[in-house]
């Protein structure tokens, strides 16, 4: 089975399939600390199998993260899109803007792009995004996305909280 996945672009952003080519730019993200949020800081080969997953989810689900690709360099920025693992309670707007890339707003321009192309391309209209109460950055984009806090959840052995989105049409 091979799944076509849509390329998205916005005014600065293209939000595309995972490359090869994009492992550098995940590791150099994935060894920061503050990658903490999303599973970090891990080795070389832990960034390549989660490189892998991002490709598996959408040929298994039919949908994932999008890799965020900033128009004027070039170069991926981020990642985006509807994640949903086993252990998820439902599909979730996951997002990460790398850090040399934040400020300018491509966190929201690419999540809020993501959400719509959830809903329109795989019928995804009312999402939840899971944040770690530490991660003040995501709750406040999560917030600015519309979306209100609904619950506590354990997940993978730590609290998450969990932001309900609006309703999308699709």
């Amino acid at each position: 089975m091979s799944v076509a996945i849509p390329t998205i672009e916005t005014e600065r952003l293209i939000l595309r399939a995972p490359h090869m080519e994009d492992l550098e730019a995940m590791c150099a993200f994935y060894a920061e600390p503050r990658s903490h949020f999303v599973g970090g800081p891990v080795d070389r080969g832990h960034v390549w199998r989660t490189l892998l997953r991002s490709a598996g989810h959408w040929q298994i689900r039919g949908y994932g993260i999008w890799h965020v690709t900033d128009r004027e360099s070039g170069r991926m920025a981020g990642f985006t899109g509807p994640l949903n693992h086993i252990e998820w309670p439902e599909p979730e707007l996951a997002y990460s803007i790398f850090s040399e890339f934040e400020g300018r707003g491509f966190a929201y321009e690419a999540a809020s792009a993501a959400r719509a192309a959830a809903a329109t391309h795989f019928g995804l209209t009312r999402l939840i995004s899971l944040v770690d109460p530490e991660n003040d950055r995501s709750r406040a984009l999560a917030l600015r996305l519309g979306a209100s806090f609904e619950r506590e959840e354990m997940v993978l052995g730590h609290v998450a909280h969990i932001y309900r989105h609006p309703e999308i049409a699709g």
